[in-house]
């Protein structure tokens, strides 16, 4: 093959991934507290045997945007969303995740679990278990829950120095092997969950200027290929 070639090739492959990211955006725009994602792209410089430099495109790796997404309201006191930066702690059987997905419900014991039934935590690490006798269940800004019959306890709202670190796990939640923080700057909205965070119309036009991009790349590995056979035919006519 020649330079071009590689470097159509190494092109065709970004968009493809890039493709990728955007239509899994779209996928998840109606999931609660989903966050977008994005390419990140670096130039990938090859030193050829003639000495020559060939730039190549290379995906480096994914950028989360961890703005907020829509507050949608439910009227389920059990439901909650967090206004600025912070994750819910939640216990799970691989360990500690954290999640901004705040649909809770009760289990059968009269846990605070999630929709997928693992425990959430108070900012002492325990379970939050309710009893018939409470009622009017409050839960306030700073997290804070009660109810006719007292405090329960509070909602772990953390955060981490570097959300970026974080890996995906299943239904909105995260894993990190970094350290909790306290978030000082958030606020606990009862009643509320959070959208997704994705602009569908930008997405749509992302994904138009990506197929684009793919469709006149592709014809310049046609041209460079009718090129070669001209080439050779050429040369095979003179022989």
């Amino acid at each position: 093959m020649q330079n071009s070639e590689y470097i159509s090739l190494s092109l065709q492959t970004a968009l493809r991934v890039q493709m990728d990211v955007v239509a899994n955006n779209l996928a998840n725009m109606n999931t609660t507290a989903y966050k977008a994602e994005h390419t990140l792209f670096k130039e990938y410089m090859v030193e050829t045997e003639s000495g020559e430099e060939v730039s190549f495109v290379q995906d480096w790796g994914l950028v989360r945007d961890t703005t907020e997404g829509k507050f949608n309201t439910t009227g389920n006191p059990f439901d909650v969303a967090i206004s600025g930066d912070g994750y819910f702690v939640v216990e799970t059987e691989a360990g500690y995740q954290y999640t901004r997905n705040g649909h809770f419900r009760l289990d059968d014991t009269g846990r605070l679990v999630t929709s997928e039934g693992n425990p959430v935590l108070d900012d002492g690490g325990q379970h939050i278990t309710f009893t018939e006798f409470d009622s009017n269940v409050k839960i306030a800004g700073d997290g804070t829950i009660s109810t006719d019959a007292g405090v329960l306890g509070r909602l772990d709202v953390v955060t981490f120095e570097n959300q970026q670190l974080m890996k995906k796990a299943s239904n909105s939640k995260f894993v990190t092997a970094q350290d909790p923080l306290p978030s000082t700057t958030s606020t606990v909205v009862q009643g509320m969950i959070e959208g997704s965070n994705v602009n569908p119309i930008l997405e749509m036009t992302d994904m138009i200027r990506i197929n684009r991009a793919y469709q006149a790349n592709a014809r310049l590995q046609t041209n460079i290929n009718e090129t070669q056979r001209e080439m050779l035919r050429r040369i095979a006519t003179v022989v």
